[in-house]
């Protein structure tokens, strides 16, 4: 088992990408701890991870918060190998519609709440740790109506590269995974109709070179590479898992 013996961290791990790399982590033999806000789910997540799991109530856009989940971890785990942080925020923000709630809930999440959660972690990082950061291949391609989502995602890459420097010295790695379009409950909220999101994902679908939609399992396994000694030369880089969209 390639994570044997280690103990590991994700935001946003109760639904979609985060529940799946948890469970692969699991069975890849690492303890894990997963956060998210939807305590309706904690039961069913708990029965999927099993009893050695931690599965904590915490929004990543609260400092007081993620300082808790990681004295948590702290008192149950000894210290962290592996942090993915993992929580997002997706909504459409077409140009002339952009409001102040909107810009705050994606950056609040995908940028303040990433970096909140990477200090509430630092001191319980061990060394040679690896950080994943999930970005999106939105970042490095234009979207219409997805500005602000690639910019925050944008941010969160540059601040993989940056970490990367800062924490050499302790040789812990940071890198990004970056999905495309990944079939999760997150697009259940984007506010489509039945007819819409068939319209939406088929279309979209059809832009993708190699001709559908990732799966979450997918994404898990690129970030299972990135925690594992597998990827021990690997640091500051971005895995982008997108089925060709950013690249061909």
């Amino acid at each position: 088992m390639r994570l044997s013996g280690k103990t590991a961290l994700i935001t946003g791990g109760t639904s979609g990408i985060g529940l799946a790399t948890a469970k692969l982590f699991v069975r890849e033999g690492a303890r894990v701890a997963v956060t998210g806000r939807d305590e309706s789910r904690f039961a069913d997540v708990r029965a999927e991870l099993g009893d050695g799991a931690l599965v904590l109530a915490a929004d990543v856009r609260s400092i007081a918060a993620m300082q808790l989940v990681t004295a948590r971890v702290q008192q149950s785990f000894g210290g962290l190998d592996i942090l993915f942080a993992n929580a997002g925020y997706v909504v459409p923000t077409p140009l002339q519609s952009i409001d102040e709630r909107q810009y705050d809930d994606i950056m609040d999440v995908s940028v303040k709440g990433v970096v909140f959660t990477m200090q509430a972690a630092l001191p319980v990082l061990r060394e040679g740790a690896s950080v994943i950061i999930t970005t999106s291949f939105l970042d490095q391609t234009g979207k219409h109506g997805l500005s602000l989502v690639a910019a925050a995602k944008a941010a969160a890459r540059s601040l993989a590269r940056s970490w990367s420097y800062e924490l050499l010295d302790r040789k812990i790695r940071v890198n990004a995974v970056a999905p495309g379009g990944i079939e999760t409950p997150l697009l259940g909220k984007l506010g489509l109709s039945a007819a819409e999101m068939g319209t939406f994902k088929a279309q979209f679908a059809s832009a993708v070179p190699l001709g559908r939609w990732g799966q979450a399992e997918e994404i898990a396994a690129a970030v299972v590479y990135l925690a594992s000694d597998e990827s021990r030369y690997v640091v500051g880089t971005e895995l982008v898992v997108d089925g060709g969209c950013s690249q061909l």
